[in-house]
This record gives structure tokens, sequence and C-alpha cells, in this order.
């Protein structure tokens, strides 16, 4: 029974594990979605000669017209973008280098409240898998204890529960906020199409394996249980047979005992009950037995 809660008990440590390893990465990282901004290309110069407008004249002289042959999306530049919880960076068109800024501040007003949720929420869900951690961890320690066991498992139990619940909620805020964003964002940020990254994915494992780890805590858990009764029932009945088999012998012992109790009191009764008197011979009248006689067969 122990070497088989333990295993169960590993199984839900590993489970945990991974879901807050993968919670703290996708926390922190930016890959949460990823796509490309459209945005113009800026005029060519000595120091950029592509992906640049070459209008052919000196752009400083103001009394110059200057036209643009490019038309559509080629006076356009994709450049790539990541997004996570707390910044969004994109590609710098200048140089090599990338441009963040914080998502808070990129969300519109009507859904900030909403966003900080989101980044509570994701902060409880990772404190509640530390929590929870902990616990399967001392009841590996305390696995010997059936009672500190249960316990500990049950708590274990709950407060992963509640970590995916949290998890989930959170992760759901977010993908609204973003999608919210996207479309009543700040003009020189809005994506022109865009995906989720692997930063969003390893945060839906996380919520996996939490739940994957509270189902093998509570499936431990009343497995336990459920042994334990099974166990303990089993005890109480042999105990229960083990009295009835003790009283049967005792009632049978004092039963043979008062029986021949009784027989002998009863014998030694009955031997006193037939015991004749003698009579001396002295004291017999024969004349006085003669006499009744003769008057009986008058």
């Amino acid at each position: 029974m122990s070497s088989t809660r333990r295993c169960r008990t590993l199984l839900s440590v590993t489970l945990n594990f991974f879901a807050l390893l993968f919670s703290i990465t996708a926390f922190i990282t930016t890959y949460w979605c990823v796509g490309t901004q459209r945005v113009p290309k800026p005029k060519c110069s000595k120091l950029r000669t592509h992906q640049c407008i070459d209008y052919g004249v000196n752009e400083t002289d103001p009394n110059k017209v200057v036209y643009s042959w490019e038309t559509g999306d080629d006076r356009f530049l994709f450049r790539q973008f990541h997004t996570g919880i707390w910044s969004s960076c994109e590609e710098n068109i200048h140089d090599e280098s990338e441009r963040c800024r914080s998502f808070i501040d990129l969300a519109p007003a009507s859904e900030k409240g909403m966003l900080w949720l989101s980044v509570i929420s994701e902060m409880l869900y990772i404190i509640l898998l530390v929590v929870g951690f902990s616990l399967m961890c001392l009841e590996l320690v305390h696995s010997s204890n059936v009672i500190d066991g249960l316990k500990l498992n049950a708590f274990a139990a709950v407060f992963t529960v509640l970590s995916g619940l949290l998890g989930m909620v959170a992760h759901v805020m977010y993908t609204q906020v973003f999608q919210v964003t996207v479309s009543h964002g700040p003009p020189d940020w809005r994506p022109y199409n865009w995906d989720y990254g692997w930063s969003f994915c390893i945060a839906w494992a996380s919520f996996t394996c939490c739940m994957g780890a509270s189902v093998t805590t509570l499936n431990s858990y009343t497995k336990t249980v459920i042994e334990f009764r099974h166990k303990r029932k089993t005890f109480e009945q042999s105990i229960r047979e083990e009295d009835a088999r003790e009283a049967f012998g005792y009632l049978r012992e004092h039963s043979v005992h008062s029986l021949s109790k009784s027989v002998e009191v009863y014998s030694s009764q009955s031997l006193q009950g037939g015991r004749k008197t003698p009579i001396p011979a002295d004291s017999l009248d024969l004349s006085d037995m003669t006499a009744s006689l003769g008057e009986e067969q008058c």
C-alpha cells in the first residue's frame, strides 16, 4: 500500500514540477503572441540604401515636389514583433536592435483592469503551484505515516486545483485583452497578422500538467482513504470474530462447569434423601404388632 501511494505521489510531484517550470517560463518571456507589423518605408539616405524609398532628388529642398512610384504593400516594411504579459518588442527598422514597450501601456484604457487581473491571477497561479509542490514534497517525507500523508495530500489537491482554475482564467483574460488591443491599440503597433507563440503554448501546457497533478493527487487521496477504510474494516471484523470465539469458549467452559456442579449437588441431595434410618430392636413391641395384624384381618 505504501509503495503504491509513494509512486502516485511521485507522479503528482513530477507533473506539478513541470507545471511550475512552464508557468514561470511563460510568465517571464515575451512570445505569447508573434506576428508582423506593417510600417511605412523610411527615406533612403547615405546610411540606408535598401528597404527604403528613393525619391531620386534632394529631399531637403522644400521647394521640390517629390513623388514615389511605389504603391500598395511596396511602400511598407513588415517587421517582426513578439508580445508577452509585460512587454511587446518589435524590430527597429533603422538598425538591428529591438524596441520594447510595456504591453500595459499599449492596452486600451477599457482593458487595463482586466489585464491587471490577468497578471495578478498569473502570479497567484504560480504561488499556489509552489505551495502545492511543497506540500507534495512533504508528503513524500511523511509517507510512512498514513494520517499525516492524507492531510498533506488533501491540502495539496486543494491548492493544485485552485491554482489550475486561476491559471485558466488568467490565460483566457490575457487572450481577450490582446485581441481587443489588436483592434483598438496604438496605430503604430497594430499587427498586420499575428498568431500565438511558444510562450502561449507552454502556458497551456503548464495548465494541463497542473490539472494532471491535481487529478492524480485526488485519485491518490481517494484510493488511500478507501484502502485505509477497507483495512480498518477487515481489522475490526477480525477482532469481532476473535472476541466472539473467546466469548463462546468462555460460555462453554462455564456452562460445563455449572452443569457438572449441578449434577454433583443433585447427586448428593438424592443420596441424602434416599438413606434409611435404622430402628433399634428393643424399641419394637411384638404384641402390639400382632394385635394390629389381627384387627386388620377382622
